[in-house]
């Protein structure tokens, strides 16, 4: 399927797997690029030497290219933009924050870069600080969200900016991929269904969670403190829904010491109790563990199929 994302970036599919902290690292990336699409090793607050050797195990895997994220807010951003020009990664993923600082040297060293947007008027803001593709991510998604859905998020950022666009958020298979295509996108970013690949290296607890989840197993707490995050239902997160109703100064100091690492501890431990298990509305969707290969590979046939056959409806 060449769109102009697979032209721009030089992969096989437009399918570009989303920078999920803690679990986004170089096997899942490798496997991802090996595969024909473009993994993403996550920046988040990690040092720079253990980004840097997570950059270079996965080039041991593939000479595909890889991509990079930096959340911008991360006290490690500068570094880790030097990084990514000293690693010669061929994209960026970014967010929380502009990047506009640092767009001249990375265009300089032939980075393409693509932040993450919940809005119209953001995507405008990167468009103009120069980016060459926004990711348009809709609140269906697992990990911290905004307010829109993808379905009337991502016409609107197609309408309003000039440069390609990648929807995100709710897309597991061959039908999400060919719904964000109708609706303008150039490709797809796609997160809770590579937590349910054989290539992500995370607790055998948060792949039972995922694989077990319903319809309905999400809920999104970080509300009142203007940062939502959507993640499964689990005894953390009702807690921190229960504190958030509370709402008083001691709840929410409850809150924060709750929280601190607890996305380590589902990633990394498989505490059920303490962990935060992120994870979009798709998860009920997903029902076995399959390789990356196979789950991109998939999608794009069924999206092609599916299209295809729209076509002939209408004949």
């Amino acid at each position: 399927m060449n769109t102009k994302i697979t032209k721009l970036l030089g992969i096989e599919y437009p399918v570009i797997q989303g920078a999920m902290a803690w679990v986004a690292e170089h096997h899942l990336a490798a496997a991802v690029s090996k595969a024909g699409g473009l993994g993403i090793i996550a920046g988040g607050a990690a040092p720079v030497d253990v980004i840097r050797e997570e950059i270079r195990q996965a080039r041991a895997i593939t000479d595909k290219p890889l991509g990079m994220n930096i959340m911008l807010l991360s006290p490690n951003a500068d570094d880790l933009a030097q990084l990514a020009i000293d690693e010669k990664i061929e994209v960026l993923t970014t967010g929380a924050g502009n990047p506009g600082k640092y767009m001249e040297s990375w265009k300089a060293a032939g980075i393409k870069v693509m932040p993450v947007v919940a809005s119209v008027a953001l995507a405008k803001r990167m468009e103009r600080a120069g980016a060459d593709v926004v990711i348009a991510e809709g609140m269906e998604g697992g990990g911290h969200i905004g307010e829109l859905t993808t379905m009337p998020l991502v016409p609107q950022v197609v309408d309003a900016v000039e440069i390609p666009v990648v929807a995100a958020g709710g897309i597991a298979d061959g039908r999400g991929m060919a719904a964000a295509l109708m609706l303008g996108a150039e490709g797809v970013q796609c997160g809770t269904v590579f937590l349910a690949s054989n290539e992500c290296h995370i607790s055998d607890k948060y792949k039972e969670l995922v694989l077990g989840a319903s319809d309905i197993s999400t809920v999104v707490t970080g509300r009142p403190s203007g940062h939502p995050v959507r993640s499964l239902k689990t005894p953390m997160a009702r807690k921190c829904l229960k504190l958030e109703k509370v709402g008083t100064d001691q709840s929410l100091e409850e809150l924060e010491a709750a929280t601190a690492g607890s996305l380590r501890k589902a990633v990394q431990d498989g505490n059920y109790e303490e962990g935060t298990f992120m994870s979009g509305q798709i998860a009920g969707m997903l029902t076995e563990l399959r390789p990356c290969e196979d789950i991109i590979r998939g999608m794009t046939e069924q999206a092609e199929t599916l299209l295809k056959n729209a076509y002939r409806r209408f004949e």
